[in-house]
């Protein structure tokens, strides 16, 4: 079994004590191999049965004869080429991510409820003068997330916990979605980027929601029209927005990045509250990456 995830953020690549996990979950009668070079993966991978790797391009497949299972972490479809693999190679895209998520969205969503990263009518004010009548709990609430798949479904059952009404839209309930949006305390997208979404999050859309409304984005960036989000914030026609994702997501923010604008568009009454795409950061990632599949019968 090869493994090659080899990523920026610590928490995304696999470490001696993820891989002890792995091995335990094989048992002692299957090698695994960890490589940390993309030069070192194409060399390992003639050997390969199982391989765990973020991207994997088509010619990569003529170098590995053997493979059976080729997964990857990630829920998007957008670094492996799985079209091409060849009849008897699985393709796994992770699905775990769901709990992990879920509780970033909870998270924002009882920041902003009490009263986190909203901004004073008048500079100098202290905050008891003003904020004691914009908190409220989540108790009573309402949320219609887009994109009710398990990412989507995960969130919907930790803000059920906390009280929150919840309404999920998937393809079989689509239409249904522009009137509940009306009624939306939060509109919650988990949505991915290859089925169609682009701006599914539009003017149009929008103009429908009620100005209490918190736009949360964990999915894919392509699914707001960004524009017409900042022009609502602007002129305070929704209360706020949360987006973990965006369409051009800066490496590295300065101020001469082209992306870094969409960050500071903070100037009118609903702030912009922007993650670097972090809602599933955890210590435990790779090894649930690894614990479903097992669960899922592909592992050697």
């Amino acid at each position: 079994m090869l493994v090659y995830l080899a990523w920026p953020e610590e928490c995304f690549r696999a470490d001696a004590k993820d891989m002890a996990y792995l091995k335990g979950l094989v048992g002692s009668g299957v090698k695994t191999k960890r490589v940390e070079s993309e030069a070192a993966f194409l060399k390992a991978l003639s050997c390969a049965t199982h391989v765990v790797t973020w991207h994997f391009k088509r010619e990569w497949y003529a170098l590995a004869p053997r493979l059976e299972v080729l997964a990857t972490p990630a829920a998007g479809r957008e670094l492996v080429e799985w079209r091409a693999a060849p009849d008897g190679v699985e393709v796994h895209f992770g699905a775990f991510h769901g709990a992990i998520m879920a509780e970033s969205v909870a998270a924002f969503c009882l920041a902003w409820a009490r009263g986190f990263f909203r901004k004073p009518p008048a500079t100098g004010m202290w905050p008891r003068d003003w904020l004691g009548g914009l908190c409220y709990t989540l108790d009573g609430t309402r949320a219609v997330i887009a994109g009710y798949g398990k990412v989507g479904r995960a969130i919907g059952g930790k803000l059920a916990l906390l009280g929150v009404e919840v309404q999920g839209f998937s393809r079989a309930n689509l239409r249904d979605l522009p009137k509940a949006a009306r009624f939306a305390d939060w509109f919650i997208l988990a949505l991915p980027s290859d089925t169609g979404t682009d701006d599914f999050l539009d003017a149009k859309l929008i103009r429908k929601l009620p100005r209490r409304c918190v736009v949360v984005n964990v999915g894919r960036g392509n699914a707001i029209d960004e524009d017409a989000l900042y022009a609502a914030l602007k002129e305070g026609r929704i209360a706020a927005a949360y987006l973990d994702v965006f369409k051009n997501e800066p490496t590295v923010l300065s101020p001469k990045a082209t992306s870094a604008g969409l960050w500071s568009r903070n100037t009118g009454p609903s702030p912009l509250v922007p993650m670097p795409h972090s809602s599933a950061f955890a210590p435990q990632y790779v090894r649930l990456a690894f614990k479903e599949l097992a669960d899922a019968g592909l592992l050697p």
